[in-house]
């Protein structure tokens, strides 16, 4: 990556996915290659002080979270980087074409306002409706039944059944949203030490799945392979760690 991938790196995960889409936007000199990467990074580690206090909060330890948060994002970039030859083409974000070079303030204000505008629109017309959705799940009580409905899949992953909610919860909201619904969930529960360090390495590699994914589509990113990698990831490192701890 070049040097600027430094400003959403460190925005993406100091703040959150957004600010890092954010600093992506204000980069015009990225190849679609060096975006992906950045997005599957972002993916992995990203709004590290919120997310990581949920964590601490139900009892995961802070040495599994950071060492798997920031392990998975240096270890996907290197193997997308040395796996993927393609993706030389530089990016291009949907905003109107390759402006020519612009100098002066008002100028390069005013080019800065559209961008930022145009960005922010197309993240808008994705996450407001699916936010409302969530929340109609939320008041619906649609996560209980996608809690019974993954039962076999929590049993598939090395857990107990009572994990199930914990896994929707954060699947389906996120860590930092979903945090709510989580702790209550760990306490009436009765969610062990061993099944929420599990789910939370599970969750860590992949929640929020479905807004996670679809907020990397204004960069014009490939997300179908984004998801893949997500939840491939997911799935061996919960599986494997629950083989491994007896």
């Amino acid at each position: 990556l070049p040097g600027d991938a430094a400003i959403p790196l460190v925005l993406g995960n100091f703040l959150n996915l957004y600010a890092g889409i954010g600093g992506i936007l204000a980069l015009d000199s990225l190849t679609v290659k060096e975006v992906f990467i950045i997005a599957v990074m972002l993916s992995f580690s990203h709004n590290l002080f919120i997310e990581t206090g949920v964590a601490l909060k139900v009892g995961v330890k802070l040495w599994v979270v950071l060492v798997t948060r920031i392990g998975l994002a240096l270890f996907s970039a290197i193997t997308i980087n040395l796996v993927w030859q393609g993706g030389s083409e530089r990016i291009y974000y949907g905003l109107g074409g390759n402006e020519e070079a612009v100098s002066g303030i008002m100028p390069v204000l005013l080019m800065a306002l559209e961008k930022a505008a145009y960005g922010t629109l197309k993240l808008a017309l994705i996450v407001i409706p699916l936010m409302l959705i969530i929340q109609i799940m939320k008041d619906l009580n649609w996560l209980d039944k996608f809690s019974n409905w993954m039962k076999p899949i929590t049993r598939m992953l090395g857990m107990k059944e009572n994990t199930s909610m914990t896994l929707v919860a954060g699947l389906v909201i996120g860590l930092a949203y979903g945090a709510g619904v989580m702790l209550n969930a760990v306490r009436e529960d009765g969610v062990s030490k061993k099944d929420i360090t599990i789910a939370f390495i599970f969750l860590i590699a992949c929640h929020a799945v479905v807004e996670d994914t679809v907020i990397f589509i204004p960069l014009g990113v490939p997300v179908l392979p984004l998801l893949i990698i997500r939840l491939v990831t997911a799935i061996l490192l919960a599986i494997t760690i629950a083989f491994i701890w007896k």
